[in-house]
């Protein structure tokens, strides 16, 4: 039986998940966003051999300050919060949670397509305001969703899952860009003829809805800008559910203005939570959530699950489930 080791969780699990790590090694949690529990999580930093959590920066400065790290296991898909050269460069295993929540955040960002098309939260609050007092207007109308053409940008396990509920349930021709083809036969053989990889220009200029599910790199920060909006079809509808940075906001408020675009649905932003004084919080032609792509109680707990498990087995020496590549960042 290996040694217990020094396990620091900085962002709370489920009560089972502790119960597994509590199993097999010493456990302390300490939540550096609580002022309560910062100093605790200081002190377990310098002998901590395992940490675990998310929506924390885990950068050089910390690292240095936890000199007994062997691994990191961060309870997200996403590792934009962590230095990936510090941690290569010590040797950190990183591991992180895909797959178990690709479903989860399709459903996210197609309902967001949904509702910002067919004007859902507008006309909610039109009721509930009690403003409600006579059959709707063509001034109130939404449209159609079925039929159009869906542009993705970015093409991976969550995008093709997209692409499924497009293509298979609202039967939308649907084009996506990616640096290269993706083998439908051998990945989704049953989008094979109708998801088709697409140059940006033309996805853009024919598009009803574009989906963005970039993640960030030093190569998309700010991708999604000006000449991108204005290169869209006139009228559509720009729906990001990747990483908010990818996006100049600016140039989206300026498109929704200048009328270019016709709406946007969004559930990530440049800087999180949103602050109140961004235009993007109240713009009558934004639907904004509040980064809730996996917030369900079961893809939640899917995720606290494998991200134990990954810590666990770097942990024991072994190969952790889903390991993050940092050589390759």
């Amino acid at each position: 039986m290996s040694a217990r080791k020094h396990v620091l969780v900085f962002r709370e699990l489920p009560d089972d998940q502790l119960a597994r790590l509590r199993a097999v090694h010493d456990v302390t949690v300490a939540n550096p966003k609580v002022p309560a529990q910062r100093a605790a999580f200081d002190a377990a930093l310098l002998t901590a051999q395992g940490l675990i959590g998310s929506s924390y920066p885990i950068d050089r400065g910390l690292l240095e300050a936890a000199p007994r790290l062997e691994a990191v296991s961060s309870v997200s898909v996403g590792v934009d919060n962590y230095d990936l050269a510090a941690l290569h460069a010590r040797g950190i295993v990183l591991c992180h949670t895909p797959g178990v929540l690709d479903e989860t955040v399709a459903d996210t960002v197609f309902a967001l397509l949904m509702a910002t098309s067919r004007r859902v939260v507008e006309l909610s609050n039109l009721v509930r305001n009690g403003e409600w007092t006579k059959n709707v207007g063509e001034d109130l109308f939404g449209f159609d969703v079925h039929g159009k053409t869906l542009g993705l940008l970015g093409f991976g396990r969550i995008g093709q899952a997209i692409a499924r509920r497009a293509a298979l349930g609202f039967g939308m021709p649907v084009l996506y860009h990616a640096r290269r083809p993706v083998d439908l036969g051998a990945q989704a053989p049953e989008l094979q003829a109708r998801a088709i990889h697409t140059p940006l220009d033309e996805l853009l200029a024919r598009a009803d809805f574009v989906v963005a599910m970039l993640p960030l790199s030093e190569s998309t920060r700010g991708m999604i800008n000006a000449d991108v909006f204005a290169r869209m079809k006139p009228g559509a509808i720009f729906i990001n559910g990747g990483r908010g940075a990818t996006v100049d906001e600016t140039a989206l408020l300026a498109a929704l203005d200048g009328g270019r675009l016709r709406a946007a649905g969004l559930d990530v932003f440049a800087k999180e939570p949103l602050p109140l004084a961004s235009a993007l919080r109240t713009h009558p032609r934004v639907t904004p959530l509040p980064h809730i792509g996996s917030a369900t109680h079961e893809t939640r707990h899917a995720m606290a699950e494998l991200a134990t498990t990954n810590l666990l087995q770097a942990l024991a020496g072994e190969q952790p489930t889903a390991v993050y590549d940092t050589a390759s960042a």
